[in-house]
């Protein structure tokens, strides 16, 4: 079974959940519910994060395949979002937190990789905000590190 984290301190945004809040109303279902849930959370006051490194691995893409108005829709949420910029201690601690999962044998992504799920743990991690949940489609990976769900089980 799994948790469901019902009124979360904070919850920050991976890139699979982050997309679909760039995705026009209307185009997808589940578009729709990202959208509508992000409405909730604003609407009980719980602040939603946007690293960095989240937006950089969605507006690479977003760039690649010239979905300008996405971009735009991307701009606006880091607008109305708290938008976590990186630091120096956020990536010191992601070197950290990837060379012991290493010494660990617990891989998150390629040894020459730069690996945004623990730069993004990192990230989350130095705010120092209890009870902070980031919202994504890759649990395993992160969930090592900070406090992970779908964003589906995350109630406000």
């Amino acid at each position: 079974m799994t948790n469901q984290y019902l009124a979360p301190a904070a919850v920050a945004l991976d890139t699979g959940p982050l997309g679909l809040a760039t995705r026009k109303r209307g185009q997808s279902a589940e578009a729709d519910a990202l959208q509508d849930w992000l409405d909730e959370l604003d609407e009980f006051g719980i602040p939603v994060y946007v690293p960095e490194i989240v937006d950089y691995e969605l507006r690479r893409e977003l760039l690649r395949a010239d979905k300008t108005t996405s971009i735009r829709r991307l701009d606006a949420l880091n607008t109305r979002a708290v938008y976590l910029p990186l630091n120096t201690t956020a990536i010191q601690l992601a070197a950290r937190l990837w060379s012991e999962a290493r010494r660990a044998g617990q891989t998150t992504a390629g040894s020459q990789r730069l690996d945004g799920d623990v730069i993004l743990a990192a990230q989350v991690q130095t705010l120092g905000v209890t009870g902070i949940v980031v919202a994504t489609s890759n649990v395993a990976h992160l969930g090592r590190f900070v406090a992970a769900e779908d964003w589906h089980n995350i109630a406000p």
